[in-house]
C-alpha cells in the first residue's frame, strides 16, 4: 500500500507543477525582453530543475517497480504515460529551453513553450487522474 501512496504524492507533486508552469511560468516568458529573458532562464533552468527532476525520477522508479511487480493493465498505461511524458520533456522542451540560454534564440520558442506545454498538462492530469482511480479500486 506504502507504494500507491507514493506514488499518489509524487503524481500530485507533478500535477500541481506542470499547471503553474502552464499558467504561470511559461506565459511570464513573454513579458521579458531577450536579454533579461536569457539571464532569468539561466537561473531559472537550474532552480526548477532542483524540483522538477526528483519528482519524475522518482515517478520513473514507481513506474519501473510497479510493473516489475505486477504486469497489469494500469501499470502498463501507467508507464506508457511515464515515458510518453519523458520522450516529450527530452525531445522537444529540453531543446527548447537550450534556444532560450542562447541570447539570439527565436522570439516564438516562448509562445512554443506555452502552446505544446498543453500537450504535458494534459498528459500529467491525466495521469494523475488514473493514478487516483487506480488508489480507490484498490482500497475498496
Amino acid at each position: 500500500m506504502e507504494m500507491e501512496v507514493l506514488r499518489i504524492l509524487v503524481d500530485f507533486g507533478l500535477l500541481i507543477l506542470i499547471w503553474m508552469v502552464q499558467l504561470i511560468i511559461y506565459p511570464s516568458f513573454l513579458y521579458y525582453s531577450k536579454t533579461n529573458l536569457t539571464k532569468w532562464h539561466h537561473i531559472y533552468t537550474g532552480r526548477i530543475t532542483i524540483v522538477v527532476f526528483p519528482l519524475m525520477a522518482g515517478q520513473l522508479a514507481i513506474s519501473i517497480v510497479q510493473l516489475a511487480a505486477d504486469f497489469s493493465t494500469f501499470h502498463i498505461l501507467y508507464g506508457v504515460f511515464v515515458a510518453f511524458l519523458w520522450i516529450i520533456t527530452m525531445m522537444l522542451f529540453v531543446p527548447m529551453h537550450n534556444q532560450l540560454s542562447n541570447e539570439d534564440f527565436d522570439s516564438s520558442i516562448p509562445k512554443k513553450l506555452v502552446k505544446f506545454n498543453w500537450i504535458r498538462t494534459i498528459a500529467w492530469s491525466l495521469l494523475f487522474g488514473l493514478s487516483l482511480l487506480n488508489y480507490y479500486e484498490v482500497l475498496i
